[in-house]
């Protein structure tokens, strides 16, 4: 693929956003309770990720967005705990190095963050993905950390930043 480019998320990108998450978890089946498909603001991610030590960014392509993923404090833990969010990419994207770059991006704007350790949920049959979070370093943890209200997310992964 060509021609694409990560760049931070527009308010204008809102509803694609939306949509692109909400055709990923139906193409994979991915329960709809207890998951970022329940999260309120799945509408509103612009302003989201507007907030203090948070970023979220997308991955375009002739004017499409076809990913993204985004870096926010870990809800009710250390200050020093962020978590990768959202990182959905459309079928065409995949396994074509793309993810392993927006993981890299996000990575390093959780370190400039001052983050110590990232912390993520993810499916079981994830398996793709679960790699890629393995080769940059995250591994598999025994209990969920913080409050993501995720609850339908049984795999969990931390990496340390420093």
């Amino acid at each position: 693929m060509e021609n694409y480019s990560i760049r931070k998320i527009n308010k204008e990108d809102n509803q694609e956003v939306a949509a692109l998450i909400r055709a990923v978890f139906d193409e994979l089946n991915i329960p709809k309770v207890g998951t970022a498909y329940e999260d309120p603001y799945l509408d509103f991610m612009f302003e989201e990720y507007s907030k203090p030590r948070s970023v979220y960014y997308v991955v375009e392509n002739n004017g499409r967005i076809i990913g993204s993923a985004g870096i926010a404090p870990l809800e009710n833990e250390a200050e020093t705990i962020c978590e990768l969010q959202k990182m959905y990419f459309l079928p065409e994207t995949r396994g074509l190095g793309i993810g392993a770059e927006m993981m890299a991006v996000c990575l390093q704007s959780a370190r400039n963050f001052g983050f110590e350790s990232c912390y993520l949920e993810t499916m079981p049959f994830m398996l793709e993905a679960q790699k890629l979070y393995k080769k940059v370093g995250f591994e598999y943890i025994s209990a969920p950390m913080g409050s993501t209200g995720h609850v339908s997310c049984p795999i969990w992964m931390l990496k340390n930043l420093e």
